[in-house]
Order: structure tokens, then C-alpha cells, then sequence
């Protein structure tokens, strides 16, 4: 067989749905996976806040009119919030800081192709757009992720403030206190709670992931080394 078709060979299955699906199944079942348990939040949420409102003597919602009230917004964007913080920071401490035999870490003492400067890189069609531009725009490229989970975090941050002041200015409101605004609702002990109690979790997962991959393995997942890899071995 040629090289040619050897080529066309490799890139058939691209080309049918069955081969689209198997090429970006991971992402596809993080996505299928996100909107039934999203789904379920929203039905489940909207249930017990009908119940709470019943109980206190106002009116129940609807599954659709839920999604407006402040308790559905500071629930969502609370959580959000710290993955996306859990996230982005992961992305930049592991530029940066090591750990001795986790597959989770780059390899100490040598270097690691991530490291590389794209400035120095061959260019070619298949290079990405910015590399080959360069200047201010590769600049950007090159600490692109982490700027995405930043404002992801920001944007989540900002509307889990939006909703919960909107939520705890409805409770303060039923118990005959005056409501309060967004910047009041950032000082109150509430907010950091409930920041706090995310953030804590998303790093102990995190923690966890990094120490236990020095010693145990899960053969045929990349967030594992090798099953036969020496503990001690760093990276992939």
C-alpha cells in the first residue's frame, strides 16, 4: 500500500459518523453526562424550592419560571465557580511545580515537549493560525487556557454574587429585613461559605489525584502511568 493511501486509510473513519463519534466520544459523553445531571438539578431544585416557598405560604414554580429565581442562579454559578477555579489553577501550577512520580506532573530534570518555545517550532499548514502570526497574538495563544478558565471563573463568580444577593435579599426580605445589593452580599459570611466549601473539595480532589497516580494505576486511562511503571518514574 503507498504511503498516500496509507494516509487516506487513517483518516477514512473521520469521515463516517460512527468514526466522528469514536474520535470525540470523550468529549460527547462529558457533554451527554453534564445535561442529564444538569437536568436533574433543574427538576430537583425546582421541586424543593416549590416546597420551601409552600411552606413559608407563597407559591410554588414551574420548572421554567425556577431557572429566573436567585436560588437557581447562585446554586449553578456557585459550583461552576470552583471548577473552573480548580481548574485553572491546576493548568498553571503544573507549568511550574512538580510532583515526584505522578503521571499528573511533568517529568523532573528533564525537559517536557510542552516547554517548548512555538517560536522556535517549524511552521507548517497544520500549525495553529496564532503560532504562525506571532507577535501579541501567540503571546495570548501560548497562556490561552488559563485565560479561558480565568474569566470562565470570573463571569461564574460574578453571577453566583448576582444570584445568591438576589436569593438571601428574598429570604431577608420574609423575615422583615431590608434587602441588600451585590457588594453587600460579597462582605456577608454566607457567600464565603458557600465559595469556600466548593473550593476546599475541587482541591482535595485534586490532591487526591496527584499522590494516589505515584502509586496505583488504572491500566488503559491516560491519567495513569503504566501499570508496570516504577513509582518513582514522573509524567505520562
Amino acid at each position: 500500500m503507498t504511503s498516500a493511501a496509507s494516509r487516506q486509510s487513517s483518516t477514512q473513519p473521520e469521515r463516517t459518523a460512527g468514526g466522528w463519534v469514536k474520535n470525540h466520544g470523550l468529549l460527547l459523553a462529558n457533554i451527554i453526562l453534564f445535561v442529564l445531571f444538569f437536568g436533574g438539578m433543574v427538576i430537583s431544585g425546582a421541586a424543593e424550592y416549590s416546597e420551601d416557598q409552600l411552606v413559608h405560604g407563597g407559591p410554588g414554580v414551574t420548572v421554567l419560571e425556577y431557572l429566573g429565581t436567585g436560588a437557581f442562579v447562585e446554586a449553578t454559578f456557585e459550583n461552576w465557580e470552583s471548577e473552573f477555579l480548580q481548574m485553572g489553577m491546576y493548568v498553571i501550577l503544573t507549568v511550574f511545580l512538580f510532583q515526584k512520580g505522578s503521571s499528573e506532573s511533568k517529568p523532573v530534570g528533564r525537559a517536557a515537549p510542552q516547554d517548548g518555545d512555538p517560536r522556535d517550532a517549524p511552521l507548517k499548514a497544520s500549525t495553529p493560525w496564532p503560532v504562525r502570526r506571532g507577535g501579541w497574538v501567540l503571546k495570548l495563544y501560548e497562556h490561552s487556557l488559563s485565560i479561558m478558565f480565568l474569566l470562565l471563573f470570573l463571569a461564574s463568580f460574578a453571577l453566583h454574587a448576582l444570584g445568591g444577593s438576589e436569593e438571601y435579599s428574598s429570604e431577608q426580605q420574609s423575615h422583615g429585613q431590608p434587602p441588600v445589593t451585590v457588594l453587600a452580599y460579597l462582605a456577608t459570611s454566607r457567600f464565603w461559605f458557600e465559595s469556600f466549601q466548593n473550593w476546599q473539595s475541587e482541591f482535595l480532589a485534586v490532591a487526591v489525584l496527584v499522590g494516589a497516580s505515584v502509586y496505583l494505576r488504572e491500566r488503559g486511562s491516560p491519567e495513569s502511568k503504566p501499570v508496570a511503571e516504577p513509582h518513582y518514574e514522573t509524567g505520562a
